[in-house]
């Protein structure tokens, strides 16, 4: 499963079905509220204490001791565990992911293209249509996105920017993290 979509459900779009076939097909122009929703992104990342079992040898099967430089970072809606972080963690919550888009929406010009979560909520994205394309020879189009993506496990900080590949999946997240955020090298053709 290199999508790293658990479910058909932890994905929005509007416009072309991803290339996995997996989302739910919004209309253009949806409230924040509704991508929330059908991108998965229903639900708060909660933090609580670390606890282990500490087996001394002694046949206790119980003897549990909280570690008190850590949190796990567990889903407010399944009680599922993201990660453990020190305590220091910032948690970013899915629903900021999509409200750093409500004014850029509304009066920037910004289309919401796709949302969704990764690896059951441990990474989470967002990506806006800036209304900017370029058409390359050979009637190629390329857009401009805004991505902001985030994890809680470690494997991404929270990174805004500027790219021009449409995030789907877990793959097309790491292309666009990983794009250059300088000016590209002129295509020069042969005369």
């Amino acid at each position: 499963m290199a999508h790293e979509l658990e479910k058909a459900s932890d994905m929005a779009y509007v416009g072309s079905t991803p290339w996995h076939g997996l989302g739910n097909k919004l209309p253009p122009n949806q409230p924040i509220e509704t991508w929330q929703r059908h991108a998965g992104m229903d639900f708060e990342i909660n933090k609580s204490v670390v606890l282990f079992n500490a087996d001394n040898g002694d046949n206790k099967l119980l003897n549990f001791r909280n570690y008190m430089d850590a949190s796990v970072l567990y889903r407010s809606d399944n009680l599922e565990p993201l990660s453990v972080v020190s305590k220091r963690y910032k948690v970013v919550q899915p629903k900021e992911i999509l409200e750093f888009y409500r004014d850029l929406v509304s009066a920037g010009g910004f289309e919401l293209e796709t949302a969704g979560v990764l690896k059951g909520g441990k990474k989470l994205w967002a990506l806006a249509k800036t209304g900017q394309e370029v058409l390359l020879p050979g009637l190629d189009k390329v857009n401009a996105y805004l991505l902001l993506a985030t994890s809680c496990d470690g494997s991404l900080a929270t990174t805004a920017q500027f790219c021009s590949i449409r995030v789907v999946c877990s793959n097309t997240l790491n292309l666009a993290v990983q794009e250059p955020l300088s000016e590209p090298e002129p295509v020069r053709l042969a005369a």
